[in-house]
């Protein structure tokens, strides 16, 4: 499709909001959400009015007389983008929101998300994580380690209870931000994602652009919120019920499969909530690609993302970043050091020499058991891996769709 300073174009219906620095576009029927500078919201508002193209372009260069106006390039852009809804009487076809967000979640009142999460709510979680502070500060023994893990005699019990208490938890984080969502009546949806070589559940909130950036950190902190509260009650349990053995024993597994999950948070190299929380206050949506391209300098091997690029004056968050980057990297290290290869290794001396005794022994069991979830957690990353690198990712220096 050709196109001139004097084709007739038509946009999809916009809602354009100021952020923090640049504007958010969303697009209504799609419900994509795009970052794009004022230049750029000069120009569509000067399409909608109905203004030839070529005439934009005048206009532009003269409000703009330091930026590089293309107008036929930046159509093509919104082209890309999706936000075009026919050019010269060609209709262009139209994701809608349906396309994107099936189901939505919907049947999840706002009500019972309001429950939850309110004026009143962040206050309270807050008193949460002091109290669990205060606990772990007065009461030492209750820090979690990973023999912790090991409640059982035989491994597949630990790993079954584990896992299963593991995944349940996952969950209640996960319907954390649901309900933080859903309070704000925006469709959302749960999927199986990864962030580096973890397997997750992840929250679709992309809907949250739609809201000022003050209104989006009680989005991003929510499942945090759920774990501080599951964090505290599994505290709780072992000081109140310290004669049972097999209660004390559970709750240990809960605070030890919390505690972890809610340090992972912080290591924002990965897009963590604790990295929406920092891109949301710098106001850089591209914060980790521009923050790798810069650590690429000393760590050659980093990737660098296709929206790597950065608008005018981020570079003031983007090297703040950067530290935090490292420090994640580093905490990641130390968890591995001090809880999962310990934990890992504890298992195989424990399990592995059962893999020489008889089919029929139960020890033979429970070391294939030990083995075959290996097998399955790296089916799921190679499965969340590949539909990752399928979906070819849009990228433009006009504007930055918001993920």
């Amino acid at each position: 499709m050709t196109i001139t300073k004097y084709s007739k174009l038509d946009l999809n219906p916009l809602k354009i909001q100021q952020d923090q620095k640049n504007f958010v576009v969303e697009d209504i029927h799609s419900g994509d959400f795009f970052e794009m500078p004022a230049v750029c919201i000069d120009a569509i508002n000067m399409i909608n009015e109905g203004l030839p193209l070529y005439h934009i372009e005048e206009v532009l260069q003269q409000n703009y007389p330091n930026e590089r106006v293309e107008i036929v390039s930046f159509v093509e852009d919104l082209l890309e983008l999706g936000l075009v809804s026919s050019i010269d009487g060609e209709t262009i076809f139209r994701r809608t929101m349906s396309d994107k967000l099936n189901g939505g979640l919907g049947w999840i009142s706002p009500k019972v998300g309001r429950t939850f999460f309110n004026r009143y709510s962040s206050f309270l979680y807050f008193l949460i994580i002091l109290s669990s502070i205060l606990l772990f500060v007065f009461k030492p023994g209750l820090f979690p380690a990973y023999e912790d893990i090991f409640l059982f005699d035989l491994m597949i019990s630990n790993l079954v209870v584990f896992l299963a208490l593991s995944f349940f938890l996952v969950v209640v984080h996960e319907f954390g931000h649901v309900l933080a969502v859903r309070a704000e009546g925006l469709p959302t949806k749960i999927e199986l994602g990864h962030r580096l070589f973890f397997i997750v559940l992840e929250t679709d909130m992309s809907r949250v652009w739609s809201l000022k950036p003050e209104k989006r950190y009680r989005l991003y902190l929510a499942g945090m919120y759920f774990d501080a509260v599951v964090l505290f009650l599994g505290l709780m349990v072992q000081i109140l019920f310290v004669e049972h053995y097999y209660v004390v024993g559970i709750a240990k597994m809960v605070v030890f499969s919390t505690f972890i999950r809610v340090i992972y948070q912080f290591c924002v190299y990965m897009k963590t909530d604790m990295y929406y929380v920092l891109e949301n206050w710098s106001g850089c949506y591209n914060l980790m690609e521009s923050g790798q391209k810069l650590l690429k300098q000393w760590f050659p091997f980093l990737p660098i993302g296709e929206k790597s690029s950065s608008f005018d004056g981020e570079d003031k968050f983007i090297r703040p970043y950067a530290l935090f980057y490292l420090i994640g990297v580093l905490l990641t290290i130390v968890i591995t050091v001090f809880y999962n290869l310990p934990l890992i290794i504890h298992a195989g001396i424990l399990v592995l020499p059962g893999l020489i005794e008889p089919a029929s022994s139960i020890h033979f069991w429970d070391a294939t058991v030990f083995l075959l979830q290996f097998v399955l957690m790296f089916g799921l990353l190679a499965y969340s891996w590949s539909k990752k690198y399928l979906e070819k990712e849009k990228a433009t220096d006009i504007g930055m769709p918001l993920k």
